[in-house]
């Protein structure tokens, strides 16, 4: 499966959740997952499996058909080619400050590429969070510190980092400008 459609999955699990007004803690309970891997799904952070799907689907009380509706493959013709214009805003953990755009997203042997290009405001906020796969950032402007677990990394403009996204993580701008920042997440299927 396509990771477009992994994503798309996730995005459609927390706007059917929010159209009918159901908390994540209530799908996680029912659906018999962790509240955290919910979040992790819904913000595009790990893929789930076949059987969490499935339960997650059956708590949110729709049908198949409905909730794949509009969810294909957009590789097609083998490539994928997006114009700066269709770069899609994309919302993630509760996060002030925070201002991310899906690039490009595809499947890579046995994982799923994502990129995003995230404008991070000044003093933005967000508590660490951690993801299933690696990490490559590149500065594109600014200066952000980047907290990984207890260590703090500043980054420059031109620096780059890459970690295990399963270290808990976030960035910090204490700098008067929006830092822009280049995210490359290598998810494991």
């Amino acid at each position: 499966m396509n990771e477009q459609i992994y994503l798309k999955i996730g995005k459609r699990i927390k706007e059917i959740r929010l159209e009918n007004r159901i908390t994540l803690n209530e799908i996680a309970l029912k659906a018999g997952v962790s509240k955290g891997l919910l979040s992790k799904i819904e913000n595009g952070r790990t893929i789930p499996s076949l059987p969490v799907l499935l339960g997650i689907i059956k708590v949110l009380k729709t049908d198949m058909s409905h909730f794949f509706e509009g969810i294909s493959n957009e590789l097609a013709y083998g490539y994928i080619h997006k114009k700066a214009a269709d770069y899609e805003p994309e919302q993630k953990e509760n996060a002030e400050g925070f201002q991310y755009f899906s690039i490009l997203n595809t499947s890579v042997s046995n994982g799923v590429f994502q990129s995003v290009f995230l404008k991070l405001a000044p003093a933005a906020k967000r508590e660490k969070v951690v993801t299933d796969g690696f990490t490559f950032l590149y500065l594109i402007e600014g200066t952000v510190n980047y907290l990984l677990a207890d260590e703090v990394i500043t980054l420059e403009t031109g620096d780059s980092l890459f970690f295990d996204g399963k270290i808990p993580h976030v960035p910090q701008n204490h700098s008067g400008s929006t830092a822009i920042i280049l995210v490359i997440y290598l998810l494991k299927t």
